[in-house]
């Protein structure tokens, strides 16, 4: 099979050392090099990971500087040598026993125009009751059609559309915009049949409130890639918006509030009450009830809509002025534009 290298993003959580345990542990054909991009913002020390024996002579570390995950993953593919294929996968991701095996049946069955093959992400929830809204979210993952938690890419596809858009700076839509971008180049993206385990990542009750700056991010994809990327990305189009509705109505109760027109702001007060009320128990009713994430669930539908509502106004004024995405021939790989192709690999 086509040589590969691994590149793994990190903060130094304690879950990469399970990936590279995993990683050195599956059957088939090992990595060319393993590329560890060291993106804490501030690193103490040298990064705390265990590499394993099998690993160890293959393994380097090189710095991220804290720009997120789409600026270590340019940094992790460029110093990765000349592997034709380059693996992406996220830090707390576990590989499974055969993923090397299937990994080489994979990059064997693609064809010269595939860009990309992914991986069958499974995350593991808890059977004895139900899941959180934060098992629920991680979950998701399993569904998503183009995420880089592990994900085998053509270097010269790379090369040809210049990596990853790093103005992307959390770990949120750049792997759509890697997609979007690598299709308008006239690639094309396959499904492969190799497994990797996301577990669900301990989180603080505020983890769904600091995910509202994705909002952002969504304006930079409308912005790069037109209103019909939500379609073309196979993206969920989430709640934005209602949450928009929900805080105008609860700016309206209070701006007829202090103004004197009691009817309106209690007409207003009222659509915010009912949108709040309904947001909050559609996330408790398909949850597991208990008391604290009740009352998560109640704190966070309070304060989520005005969240989204800033991001996404933030995003408005801060990419305003950003051109959309042309694809570019120059220098392009593969030569000639070809219809767009979504290919299947699995068995």
């Amino acid at each position: 099979m086509s040589t590969y290298a691994v590149v793994i993003p990190t903060l130094g959580r304690p879950s990469l050392g399970a990936c590279l345990r995993a990683l050195a542990e599956t059957s088939g054909p090992g990595p060319e090099r393993v590329v560890l991009v060291d993106d804490r913002p501030d690193p103490a020390g040298t990064l705390a990971a265990d590499v394993p024996p099998a690993l160890r002579t293959r393994t380097m570390v090189v710095p991220g500087g804290g720009r997120g995950p789409a600026a270590a993953r340019n940094a992790g593919w460029r110093a990765a040598g000349d592997a034709p294929w380059i693996v992406f996968l996220d830090d707390d991701v576990v590989p499974g026993p055969t993923w090397g095996d299937d990994l080489a049946l994979d990059i064997a069955a693609a064809t010269g125009w595939t860009a990309a093959v992914g991986a069958r992400i499974e995350v593991p929830l808890p059977a004895d009751r139900r899941p959180t809204d934060w098992e629920r979210t991680t979950a998701g993952l399993a569904t998503a059609r183009w995420i880089t938690a592990d994900m085998a890419l053509r270097r010269t596809a790379l090369e040809a559309v210049g990596g990853f858009d790093e103005r992307f700076r959390r770990a949120f839509r750049e792997d759509a915009d890697l997609a979007l971008r690598l299709l308008d180049a006239g690639w094309s993206l396959a499904e492969g049949r190799r497994t990797t385990r996301h577990p669900v990542r301990p989180a603080d009750r505020w983890i769904s409130l600091r995910l509202q700056a994705g909002n952002a991010d969504d304006v930079l994809m409308t912005r790069l890639h037109g209103r019909a990327w939500w379609r073309r990305a196979g993206a969920p189009r989430g709640r934005l918006p209602g949450h928009l509705a929900v805080t105008a109505a609860a700016v309206a109760a209070l701006g007829g509030a202090l103004s004197g027109r009691h009817r309106a702001a209690g007409a207003c007060a009222a659509l915010w009450l009912a949108g709040t009320s309904e947001f909050a128990l559609a996330r408790i009713v398909p949850g597991p009830r208990t008391r604290d994430e009740i009352a998560t669930m109640l704190l966070t539908s309070l304060l989520i809509p005005p969240a989204a509502t800033w991001h996404w106004l933030r995003g408005r004024l801060r990419y305003r002025a950003t051109p959309p995405h042309r694809p570019s021939a120059a220098g392009q790989w593969p030569p000639e534009p070809r219809p767009v192709v979504r290919e299947r690999l699995r068995s």
